[in-house]
């Protein structure tokens, strides 16, 4: 006589004859999916992640900075803007990078473009921080550094490395990248750059892309391979050929 293999009662009206090993249900046809854990702890889900293409209006936004509250389109204004992330503060590449972001200020201004940085800590450590730059860096930063202690603008700008899925701090929330997004007066976005936690950035070269776009927009020209309009280092002092 042919045995009876007994199913959860939710299971048992989807059979109606004896089976045989071969008809089981397979274990997995009764686990339910989960959402990613990642997903529970991020600020936003990603059905609400905006498409960050070029030439997309950049996410507005209203954030705590260390220069007050800001809603993001009005800080831009009529000018160009860079929008720079950081992993956490205190940490030697992200000192360094704010640092030097800090002393080429001038350069920054001469082409109409308003910093603004971001990393995933709160203001009081923020405030800390830039008197730590200062000192190490020898310089006077003044522009704003947006808190993100939850990784709202992170994951609005898509800020998030694929492996923090597995590498998340202990309140679970995954760290930010560096990232970069050069957007102009229109509020359109320009360009990006996208650096893993472990490499740190080159300012001459954020510098080299937007002379790129601004002369291709004046001129209506493409620049080539290593076209650069201003730029060289020598020593401690900065030295700035034209190169146009």
């Amino acid at each position: 006589m042919a045995s009876l293999h007994v199913l959860p009662r939710s299971a048992s009206c989807l059979f109606t004859r004896p089976l045989s090993t071969s008809l089981r249900p397979h274990p997995s046809y009764l686990i339910r999916p989960t959402k990613p854990l990642l997903h529970r702890f991020l600020a936003t889900t990603t059905t609400e992640q905006p498409h960050l293409r070029l030439g997309s209006i950049a996410p507005d936004f209203t954030a705590k900075t260390t220069q007050g509250e800001i809603n993001f389109h009005e800080f831009i204004g009529d000018k160009w803007a860079i929008l720079f992330s950081h992993p956490a503060d205190f940490t030697p590449v992200c000192t360094t990078e704010l640092g030097a972001f800090a002393k080429l200020k001038g350069e920054f201004e001469k082409r109409g473009v308003k910093m603004i940085g971001l990393s995933a800590n709160d203001l009081g450590s923020h405030e800390r921080w830039i008197s730590d730059i200062n000192s190490i860096s020898a310089t006077n930063l003044q522009f704003p550094i947006i808190a993100d202690a939850d990784r709202k603008v992170a994951w609005l700008y898509d800020m998030i490395d694929q492996q923090d899925k597995n590498n998340t701090n202990e309140k679970g929330i995954a760290f930010t990248i560096r990232s970069v997004f050069i957007i102009d007066p229109n509020k359109k976005i320009r360009l990006t750059m996208m650096y893993p936690a472990s490499t740190g950035r080159n300012t001459t070269e954020v510098l080299r892309v937007i002379d790129s776009l601004q002369t291709g927009d004046k001129k209506g020209v493409t620049t080539p391979i290593d076209w650069m309009q201003v730029f060289w280092w020598l020593g401690n002092e900065e030295l700035w050929i034209v190169k146009d």
